[in-house]
C-alpha cells in the first residue's frame, strides 16, 4: 500500500505534526462545535469504494460512508439496517428482502430495492474489475455479468420499491449474514456502473457519515456526520484520519497519541509493556480478542511448498510459544486452528497439531518426504513497519536452523504485498491475516480455501482471496454441503470436518490469534471499550464526554 514516502522518523513525526496542525485544526474545532472530531491515523487505503473495499483501512471508511441490509456489531452478531425482513425458502436458494422506506443518498437520490440492484450489479461487473466480488458468486447470473456476458444479474430482481428479490444457484443458508458487507452496498445512480474515479474520491454514500471533501490521497480523508442520515444518526460531528507511511505506521501512530494528535492509536509490539504501564493507570488502554486470526499462507500449486509434507515440516519448525513469549512478552497466543476463538460455536481448539510445539525430528522427516532439501530457497514476504518485521525474522531464523533453508525475507508497502500474494509466479510464504466480514465459519473457509475463491485471470494472477491457490475437491463438497443445510447445529459439524481436511492438508499455517491492543483517548470520547467486529472503533457510536 502505498505511504507517504520513506521518510526518516525524526522527519517522520514532524510531517506528522504538521499534516495534523494544517489538515485536522478547522475540522477539529468545527466538530468540537457539534459534537466533536474523532482523529486517528490509517495507511493509504487500496480503495473506499464499497464495491472494491478488501482490506482493514478501505473498509473502515467505507462501512461508514454506506449501509447496507445488515452489519455486524462489535459482539459479533447480524444487525438489520435497512432490511427490515428476510425469508427464504425450504432450501435456501430463494431470498427475499424488505428494505425500508424514506432513506436517502447524501445527493438526494433515494435508497430504495432499485439501489441495492444497481449496487450488486456494478461489483459485479467486469469494469469495476472487484476483487471481492465473489461474495456474489451464487447469484443466478454471476459468471455472465463477470464476464461480460450480461449486464444484469438475472437472479436479481427489484418487484417494487421495498422489496428485493434474489435467486441462487445452489444452495446458501447464510446468504443474509454475507449482504454484511460493503460490496453488496446499495448505490446512486451518480456512480455509474464501472470504475468511477471521481466516485472514488468523493463516494456518495448513504451511511451515518458522509465525506467533507475529496480523499486527499496519502495525506487524509475527513468525514462529518450525516444529518440527513435515515436511521440513528452518529454522535459525533467528524472524523479525520491521516494517511502516514505503512513503513512506521505504528510508530507514527503512537507518537501522535502521545503528542495528542490522535485519540487513538496502534501500539509497536516492542513498546507494549511500556505503554500498558503508562496508559493503563490513565484508563487509555484497550485491548480485546477480535474476529480474526494471523497465519503464514503457503503458495500450494508450485514453487517449494507445493506438497503437504513441505508445509507440514514448515510448521513443524517454527517454535510459535518462544516468539510469543520471548518477542512479544505473552501479549500474543499461539494459534492452532484456522477458525478463532471468537466463533465459539466453530472453534476447533489444537486442531493443527504441528502448531502446538515445535519437533525438528518431525519437519525434518516431512522435509525429505517433499523433497526440501538443505540450502533451498524459500522466500516469506511481508508488510513492514506495522509489527511485523521481528517475528517473521525469528521465523526465518527457526526456519534455517532446523531445516538448513536459504530464507529470503522480502519486507514490502502493504500494497506492494497484496500484489506479490496474487501474481502467477507467486511462491514460498507470505505474511497473512484476516477478519471476518460476518460472523460465520464460511467467512474463512469459503473465500481463503475453496476452489471458487482463486478466480484467476487470464494472466494467472489470483483475483478472488483464496492466494493459497488451495484446491481439494473434498474440501469443496463439505463446504458446499454446509451451506445447504439449514440446521444451525448441522452446519456448522460440517464446516468443522471441511477445517479439518484444510488442516490436514495445511493449506494455510496458522501462527497467533488476533489480540488487539490500542491506546483510545476515553478521557474525551464516550463508547471507545470496544472495538468493532474488525478492529476500529464504533465510529457512530462515539461521543464527546
Amino acid at each position: 500500500m502505498r505511504g507517504v514516502g520513506r521518510i526518516r522518523w525524526a522527519a517522520g513525526v514532524a510531517a506528522l505534526a504538521m499534516a495534523a496542525t494544517a489538515c485536522g485544526g478547522e475540522s477539529q474545532s468545527q466538530g468540537s462545535a457539534d459534537g466533536g472530531t474523532f482523529r486517528f491515523g490509517l495507511t493509504e487505503p487500496v480503495s473506499i469504494d464499497p464495491g472494491l473495499a478488501s482490506e482493514t483501512t478501505g473498509l473502515i471508511v467505507s462501512e461508514v460512508l454506506f449501509t447496507g441490509l445488515y452489519r455486524v456489531n462489535h459482539k459479533g452478531e447480524m444487525e438489520p439496517r435497512l432490511a427490515t425482513e428476510a425469508t427464504t425458502n425450504d432450501d435456501c436458494t430463494q431470498w427475499k428482502f424488505s428494505v425500508k422506506s424514506g432513506t436517502k443518498f447524501t445527493n438526494g437520490e433515494p435508497v430504495d430495492a432499485a439501489a441495492f440492484v444497481r449496487g450488486w450489479n456494478r461489483s459485479v461487473s467486469p469494469e469495476l474489475a472487484s476483487d471481492v466480488s465473489y461474495h456474489l458468486d451464487g447469484i443466478v447470473g454471476y459468471e455472465k455479468v463477470r464476464s461480460g456476458k450480461a449486464k444484469q444479474l438475472s437472479g436479481l430482481s427489484a418487484p417494487d420499491a421495498t422489496s428485493l428479490q434474489v435467486k441462487l444457484s445452489a444452495s446458501d443458508c447464510e446468504f443474509d449474514k454475507k449482504t454484511a458487507h460493503t460490496v453488496f452496498s446499495p448505490i446512486p445512480k451518480a456512480a455509474g456502473t464501472g470504475g468511477n474515479k471521481k466516485f472514488a474520491d468523493l463516494p456518495i454514500g448513504n451511511g451515518p457519515f458522509k465525506m467533507a471533501g475529496k480523499w486527499d490521497h496519502n495525506k487524509k480523508i475527513s468525514m462529518v456526520r450525516n444529518d440527513g442520515y435515515g436511521l440513528k444518526k452518529a454522535k459525533i460531528g467528524g472524523v479525520d484520519i491521516t494517511l502516514l507511511n505503512d513503513q512506521s505506521m505504528f510508530d507514527l501512530e503512537y507518537q501522535g497519541f502521545q503528542t495528542g494528535l490522535f485519540d487513538y492509536a496502534h501500539v509497536p509490539p516492542g513498546q507494549l509493556r511500556a505503554a500498558e504501564a503508562k496508559f493503563k493507570p490513565a484508563g487509555k488502554w484497550l485491548t480485546q480478542d477480535v474476529n480474526g486470526m494471523n497465519y503464514l499462507l503457503p503458495i500450494t500449486d508450485q514453487g517449494p511448498l507445493k506438497s503437504r509434507d513441505a508445509r507440514l515440516a514448515i510448521s513443524y519448525a517454527i517454535d510459535r510459544k518462544a516468539i510469543t513469549k520471548g518477542l512479544y512478552k505473552g501479549y500474543q497466543r499461539p494459534a492452532s486452528s484456522i477458525i478463532p476463538p471468537a466463533l465459539p460455536k466453530s472453534y476447533q481448539d489444537g486442531l493443527c497439531a504441528s502448531c502446538l510445539k515445535p519437533d525438528a525430528k518431525k519437519a525434518k522427516e516431512h522435509a525429505k518426504a517433499a523433497g526440501l532439501k538443505p540450502g533451498t530457497e524459500l522466500s516469506i514476504v511481508f508488510n513492514t513497519g506495522v509489527g511485523h518485521d521481528q517475528w517473521i525474522q525469528a521465523v526465518g531464523k527457526q526456519l534455517e536452523d532446523t531445516l538448513g533453508l536459504k530464507v529470503k525475507l522480502r519486507g514490502k508497502s502493504f500494497r506492494e504485498g497484496l500484489e506479490a500474494e496474487q501474481s502467477a509466479d507467486a511462491t514460498g510464504l507470505f505474511r497473512y491475516s484476516w477478519g471476518a466480514d460476518y460472523p460465520t465459519p464460511d467467512n474463512y473457509l469459503y473465500p481463503l480455501l475453496h476452489s471458487g475463491s482463486i478466480a484467476k485471470d487470464k494472466s494467472g494472477e489470483v483475483m478472488g482471496d483464496n492466494r493459497s491457490r488451495y484446491s481439494n475437491p473434498k474440501f469443496d463438497k463439505l463446504v458446499d454441503k454446509a451451506r445447504a443445510t439449514k440446521d444451525e447445529k448441522q452446519r456448522i459439524g460440517l464446516y468443522k470436518q471441511a477445517e479439518k481436511v484444510a488442516m490436514d492438508d495445511m493449506a494455510l499455517i496458522p501462527t497467533f490469534h488476533r489480540t488487539e491492543y490500542r491506546l483510545a483517548a476515553k478521557d474525551k470520547f464516550n463508547g471507545l471499550d470496544v472495538l468493532s467486529f474488525g478492529e476500529s472503533p464504533v465510529l457512530e457510536e462515539l461521543s464527546l464526554k
